[in-house]
């Protein structure tokens, strides 16, 4: 036994391989190695370890895989007209206040519990917004708020030393207890390089549409509410050394070519 090395092994983990005497050891590893005791189906396994058993396995996984697709493809919510008619009315709409709104296939997890609505005697947005507060590793989920309140009254029943729920501000006490100047919105801007990932900073004052404006929304916007001391792995845009000087090197190669091909044309 792997786990408290006394008695024999009988049992074997079909996740990590460890090998267990009894039911409490396997708890045991279980709870050490926070290992839910289910085979990874994804796992990697060389060639020189590769059997009929594998290879069966994956077969069988791809089967299931097909079906998941095949039942997504057969959801009644996937060829819906009037899915289709609301979801192009939302994108319509958006698209008019400047705002390129782009929705996920049926079964992703934003499209589901997206709530985003549009009230058309109001000629107003009632959106789905998630506020995250990453210092506490908290995240709150807001249905029907209008587009025309402001980022500073959206946030204040969470870090106002006032006017927020006693339990959310002693969750939230690092940014109640930080002056309010240094508290910052961030978005993430969507459609870059995994490696490149850059944020835009909202404006606390304005309404959540001005602040929308001419930025990508995949299905609701998220914000992040960060302190301007603590922000440091997040990056925004244009505020960055090594940003400017990707574009530097990027102005400069170009200008090289240019006048290497002036060169050429010259010669």
């Amino acid at each position: 036994c792997e786990t408290c090395s006394k008695e024999a092994a009988k049992y074997r983990c079909p996740r990590c391989m460890k090998y267990s005497c009894s039911l409490l050891c396997v708890k045991k590893h279980k709870l050490a190695l926070s290992c839910n005791g289910v085979r990874d189906k994804t796992a990697f396994v060389s060639v020189n370890e590769f059997t009929d058993l594998n290879l069966l396995s994956d077969y069988r996984f791809l089967e299931d895989v097909g079906r998941t697709a095949d039942a997504a493809a057969r959801h009644p919510t996937v060829y819906s007209p009037s899915e289709k008619k609301l979801l192009n009315c939302l994108r319509n709409r958006a698209r008019r206040c400047d705002i390129d709104l782009r929705m996920l296939p049926v079964g992703f997890t934003k499209r589901r519990e997206n709530s985003t609505t549009f009230n058309f005697m109001e000629k107003k947005f009632y959106w789905h917004l998630k506020l995250i507060f990453p210092h506490c590793c908290s995240e709150y989920t807001l249905e029907g708020v209008p587009d025309d309140k402001t980022l500073a009254d959206i946030l204040k029943p969470y870090i106002d030393p006032v006017e927020s729920d006693p339990v959310v501000c002693q969750r939230l006490k690092i940014y109640t207890a930080s002056p309010q100047s240094d508290v910052r919105i961030l978005m993430k801007i969507e459609n870059r390089k995994q490696n490149s990932v850059r944020y835009d900073e909202l404006d606390a004052s304005r309404s959540l549409l001005d602040n929308l404006k001419g930025k990508i929304i995949i299905e609701y916007p998220t914000l992040f509410v960060v302190l301007k001391t603590l922000k440091n792995d997040m990056v925004v845009l244009g505020q960055d050394a090594s940003e400017a000087a990707e574009n530097s090197d990027s102005e400069s190669s170009s200008l090289s070519s240019m006048e290497e091909g002036e060169i050429r044309d010259s010669s």
